[in-house]
């Protein structure tokens, strides 16, 4: 009983301090758990671990058993299959573990996108730059560290950078300029050899790369409505630790395929450039979808007071 009164006495003044909007996100939030189901779709997990896991061991295992072997091309079968049939559960499941109508959102897609390949950038090329920095440059492990500091820092800069822009920029214009700044700073660095210049290109390459990384979780709050903040969150890490890791795997069999060919450095600026047109063309996409959505209507335009940047999730009236 004097719990109850607690948490009564808690929600009461929680709600004075954050005001009507607060009282009203408090609301919703109790209404999720409330309405939350309490059952785990136990199916569709397995299926999803079963499609990342032989997606994985196909990437990784490729070139070691050859493209065209049976093992890498069963991997791959294996995993389209779970795939599909874990998209077909979740359609079909009373409490699914992603309700795929999440992913009508377009604005929450293009942020989820940009954010995973700037994550799978970020591995990359801190993979690359120190496989480069000590086996092609010669650099002990303490040198090359010391080299990263730039880069590490911009990254640390990278989240307050965000929060100032997000108040006057749109989520997903924020994710485009993240893009913009990493795509063009790892196609860069691919072509600098000169220490003066190859540090502060490094730099810029962390900073937009930290940028579109750290701010999709901001990102993700500000695209979906409060009641699929949870949900959003879970779906965006999901795709950003699975993708970064499938890009790592990926890299090193890439590496492993062109080095007899080619010089590694080579094979490493191949690497970099690909994924820097990558990440540069997915941020013109972005912004070249978000500008169809505002002309369709279905999103503010970017002139806008910025913090109403919600998509019009279906069923859902605009605000």
């Amino acid at each position: 009983m004097l719990r109850l009164a607690g948490d009564e006495l808690y929600r009461r003044g929680a709600a004075q301090r954050l005001g009507d909007r607060g009282a009203q996100q408090l609301r919703v939030a109790r209404l999720a758990r409330s309405s939350a189901p309490r059952e785990l779709d136990l199916p569709g997990c397995a299926l999803i671990v079963c499609a990342l896991a032989a997606l994985t061991l196909a990437v990784e295992r490729g070139d070691a058993w050859g493209w065209g072997s049976a093992r890498t091309l069963g991997c791959f079968a294996a995993a389209v299959t779970a795939g599909a049939l874990f998209l077909v559960r979740e359609r079909r499941a009373r409490h699914p573990l992603v309700d795929l109508r999440l992913f009508r959102n377009v604005p929450y897609v293009l942020v989820t996108a940009m954010g995973s390949l700037s994550n799978m950038g970020y591995g990359v090329t801190v993979f690359l730059a120190t496989l480069y920095l000590q086996g092609v440059r010669g650099l002990s492990p303490l040198l090359a560290g010391t080299v990263f500091l730039a880069p590490a820092l911009l990254v640390a800069l990278s989240g307050p950078l965000g929060a100032r822009l997000g108040r006057h920029m749109r989520p997903t214009a924020v994710m485009a300029l993240a893009g913009a700044v990493a795509g063009t700073g790892m196609y860069a660095l691919a072509g600098v050899g000169a220490w003066w210049l190859y540090v502060p290109v490094f730099a810029w390459c962390g900073l937009g790369l930290g940028l579109g990384w750290t701010f999709s979780g901001v990102a993700t709050q500000q695209v979906v409505a409060p009641a699929r903040a949870g949900e959003a969150s879970g779906v965006l890490l999901t795709f950003l630790v699975t993708l970064g890791a499938i890009a790592l795997a990926g890299t090193a069999a890439a590496i492993s395929a062109m080095t007899p060919q080619r010089p590694p450095e080579e094979a490493y600026d191949v690497i970099l450039r690909l994924g820097g047109l990558v990440v540069l063309a997915t941020a013109v996409v972005v912004m070249a979808v978000r500008h169809r959505l505002v002309r369709l209507g279905r999103i503010p335009p970017l002139s806008m007071r910025a913090g109403d940047d919600t998509a019009r999730e279906p069923g859902r009236r605009s605000p």
